[in-house]
């Protein structure tokens, strides 16, 4: 392929909008262009191209991104900068953007990132010279994992760390097929290759990231038939990969999101349960507590067999700590239909919840097959109520874990006092603690006696190591 010549080193601010997986994708981003001769800034007045990270599952990030297209808007009548919109936005709506945005300079979809610094440069000489030019590269590959590129990080404690790309399950309300494509599993010993050079970089942990995590699939004999590097011998799956990952020295905790509740497997729940670099933290994706509701969203599960993966969970280890995400206000879900969703929050007892009222996306199932015909006063109040019960619930667990001592990696300062640590405990809970006398640093592990807890948040003193 040929390469575009760079002739000086042009500032790049990239924001991200979404999940994790955009967070790594920005930083795969970060890695490509650096490669090409870019620099980066975190002053966007400062910058010749503006790069926007995007999320198509989430109404609040769609309208962010707009959002901030109207502030560029400004800035590009004044002086010369290239305007691009990577990610889902850019896969999913590149007919809106390229129809009523002449803003934007360049679409780069999911699986199109290795053409995004000719794109950039094109953009930025086309501009250079008075030109009108739109770089575009949408394709969706059946192949590409980045397997290659190891992504330019900047957090010293957690890596994010994608282990698949894609997805299966077309679950109804969700547009993640139609813009990562189908699933695609990446080579372990490259994960694990990943892993060691994350050690090497200081990072004490990793997220194993997958839009179906635990639906990793990696089948030796095709991969070495596809030239996979370190392809070979028995076939791998997402509880042995992850046991890989927790062994590697150097690493102290190993978390994975988002999985779903369809791929958990004995073993994967044995390794969860039993190892100790493995966090005791599952989030179980349950979106509707009512049978009909799951179906008509192509869950593939009920109410009851989610329920009895619950009960799985907790025989093996009751410490493990749930997290949750629901959907309020599907289509055509009925006040009893919400009641059942209400009654399991009620009876799992979960240690968080993301709730979300339904927002339809183009291209889904749902929005040519359903209509989006639940009120958003009643979404609001259903999203309400299991916010009321929630807040509840996590308030109560968390009081439980008054008097007890937690171990807990640091993260960083506090949000609200540089005075104070922040941290995770191993079950994910947020923990606050003093400085005065520490001597840890990011990325250690240190014992905190809880003694106080508010919803979200254990509040406690740090003791002798």
């Amino acid at each position: 392929m040929h390469l575009v010549k760079i002739d000086r080193a042009h500032r790049v601010h990239i924001e991200s909008f979404g999940c994790q997986m955009n967070e790594y994708d920005t930083e795969l981003v970060r890695s490509l262009l650096k490669a090409r001769g870019f620099t980066f800034t975190e002053d966007r007045e400062r910058a010749d191209v503006v790069l926007m990270n995007t999320c198509a599952i989430r109404e609040n990030a769609h309208t962010k991104v707009y959002s901030h297209l109207a502030e560029l808007r400004a800035i590009k009548r004044q002086r010369h900068l290239v305007v691009g919109v990577l990610g889902c936005m850019a896969q999913n709506l590149k007919e809106e953007l390229t129809e009523t945005e002449p803003l934007v300079d360049v679409l780069a979809g999911p699986d199109s990132y290795r053409r995004l610094p000719d794109l950039l440069i094109q953009a930025i000489e086309a501009q250079e010279q008075g030109l009108k030019h739109r770089g575009m590269a949408v394709e969706l590959s059946e192949y590409e994992t980045y397997d290659d590129i190891l992504p330019e990080r900047t957090d010293g404690v957690n890596a994010w760390l994608a282990v698949m790309r894609g997805c299966d399950n077309f679950c109804s309300f969700c547009v993640v097929p139609y813009t990562r494509g189908r699933e695609r599993s990446r080579d372990p010993q490259g994960i694990i290759r990943e892993t060691e050079h994350l050690v090497a970089q200081g990072h004490k942990q990793v997220t194993l990231l997958g839009q179906n995590v635990n639906s990793y699939q990696f089948n030796a004999r095709e991969g070495a038939r596809l030239g996979a590097p370190g392809a070979g011998g028995c076939d791998w799956d997402f509880a042995r990969l992850m046991t890989a990952v927790a062994d590697v020295p150097g690493i102290e905790r190993v978390r994975f999101t988002s999985p779903h509740p369809k791929d958990f497997p004995p073993a994967l729940l044995d390794a969860v349960a039993g190892h100790p670099k493995i966090c005791k933290h599952i989030h179980l994706p349950l979106q509707s507590g009512n049978d009909r509701i799951l179906d008509v969203m192509g869950r593939s599960y009920t109410r009851n067999e989610y329920l009895a993966i619950v009960d799985d969970i907790r025989r093996r280890n009751p410490d493990i700590a749930l997290t949750t995400d629901i959907i309020c206000g599907f289509c055509s879900e009925t006040d009893e239909e919400f009641m059942d969703t209400y009654r399991v929050v009620q009876d799992v007892g979960f240690h968080a919840a993301f709730v979300f009222k339904y927002s339809e996306r183009k291209h889904t199932i749902a929005a040519r097959k359903y209509p989006d015909d639940v009120p958003e006063t009643v979404k609001t109040n259903r999203v309400n109520r299991l916010v009321d019960l929630q807040t509840g619930i996590a308030f109560r667990i968390n009081q439980e874990m008054i008097g007890r001592t937690i171990a807990t990696m640091v993260e960083g300062d506090a949000k609200r006092s540089s005075s104070q640590w922040k941290g995770r405990a191993d079950n994910s809970l947020t923990v606050v603690w003093e400085k005065d006398g520490s001597r840890a640093r990011p990325g250690d592990l240190v014992p905190i006696s809880v003694s106080r807890a508010s919803v979200t948040t254990l509040f406690g003193k740090e003791l002798p190591a």
